[in-house]
């Protein structure tokens, strides 16, 4: 489901999604900083990523951007819910849940969806789903510590030593 819509709303390698997600990751991370959550040397480091994905042309989609099992209806029929964050995204950020949620747990459950969704990640797509949990990373440590979520928290800071 998640490759049909992608596929019918994909726009081929453009500048400026990836322009605005270098900006949001930066908003982020300052938000963190602020907060006193992250090292100089993990702010350097989510800096750097915002710096990839400012300089990488990436295909834009529509995205879910919550595509998660929990998201998911099973049925007779395949179905998703829990719209609030779709819009026109990078078409890799998509897969950020999954890669830093559940296929470290279960690696063939990647596998497997590539399979489905009918085309594996390419290296530079590889490359640009780890900028994506630097995203991760630091949208779960202000969350959580907004909320005062310790599960969330700890998640952004089991994604954050993954990257380093």
């Amino acid at each position: 489901m998640l490759g049909k819509l992608h596929h019918a709303t994909s726009v081929p390698r453009t500048g400026a999604v990836g322009t605005e997600l270098a900006r949001r990751l930066r908003d982020w991370i300052a938000r963190a900083d602020r907060a006193g959550l992250i090292s100089t040397a993990e702010r350097d480091r989510m800096g750097h990523s915002a710096d990839v994905l400012a300089n990488t042309l990436m295909d834009s989609a529509v995205c879910h951007l919550d595509y998660q099992p929990r998201n998911w209806l099973l049925g007779d029929a395949f179905g998703m819910c829990d719209f609030e964050h779709m819009r026109r995204d990078a078409r890799i950020r998509d897969f950020a849940r999954l890669e830093f949620r559940r296929w470290q747990a279960a690696p063939y459950l990647r596998t497997a969806f590539f399979a489905g969704y009918g085309t594996p990640l390419n290296d530079t797509e590889q490359r640009l789903l780890e900028s994506f949990g630097a995203i991760e990373a630091v949208t779960a440590l202000v969350r959580g510590h907004e909320q005062d979520d310790l599960a969330l928290s700890a998640h952004g800071r089991t994604v954050l030593a993954r990257l380093a």
